[in-house]
């Protein structure tokens, strides 16, 4: 059995009971970066054996793991923090565990994209998660312009360190448009700051920002 597992974002309190269960009791955890995931075992007093499964060897990885099911272990997927699959390894086994019909489950919980969407304030009827933003500063724009004519919510994952030339695209794209910048979920210095995008790059050019960033912009729908 594969088990898909949610980590906390954050704050380690997040992490849900099956989760904990599920991690005690596997053959082999798949982790993202097995010094950081070694730390999240070791507060919960928990030891088994780790394997790196991340970008760069992700394919190899796979069919280890898949055989690793198919003689009957256990093993759990997690990521750095959050849901496994979003932004980050992990689609690649899944769809092989189904090509294969190899059993899987999902153990749900903490998720970013989520608690900035609910932390943002703009509607949850219809959203669209689009991932990190591209580096290049054309990429960038068409996105950006593409959640500008979206009707939904659309959030982004972001780096701190392009955050104000995004904002400086938002402000010619969509000057109007209300947006939220939502940092360090779960954590201490946790913040969701709201506003045009003026606004936000006013704040954010006077208090540089730090840590992990979801750029959260308001749809159309959202007008008047």
């Amino acid at each position: 059995m594969l088990y898909v597992v949610a980590t906390p974002i954050g704050n380690l309190g997040d992490i849900t009971l099956r989760a904990l269960e599920v991690l005690k009791s596997v053959h082999l955890i798949a982790a993202e970066d097995t010094r950081r995931s070694g730390l999240l075992l070791k507060h919960f007093g928990i030891k088994k054996p780790l394997l790196s499964y991340h970008e760069h060897n992700e394919a190899a990885r796979t069919a280890q793991l898949v055989e690793r099911l198919a003689a009957g272990d256990q093993v759990a997927l997690i990521t750095d923090a959050g849901t496994p699959a979003f932004s980050d390894p992990g689609v690649r086994l899944i769809r092989e565990c189904i090509r294969r019909d190899l059993p899987l489950t999902i153990i749900p919980g903490p998720s970013s994209i989520l608690t900035a969407l609910l932390g943002s304030g703009f509607s949850t009827a219809r959203f669209c998660f689009r991932g990190f933003l591209p580096v290049k500063s054309g990429q960038r724009e068409r996105e950006l312009r593409a959640a500008a004519d979206r009707e939904e919510t659309t959030l982004f994952f972001e780096s701190p360190f392009r955050l104000a030339k995004t904002l400086e695209a938002c402000a010619r794209i969509m000057p109007d448009r209300r947006l939220c910048v939502a940092r360090e979920l779960t954590k201490k210095f946790e913040e969701f700051r709201r506003g045009t995008a003026v606004e936000l790059l006013t704040h954010y050019g006077n208090h540089p920002p730090k840590g992990e960033i979801s750029l959260v912009i308001s749809g159309l729908e959202e007008r008047g």
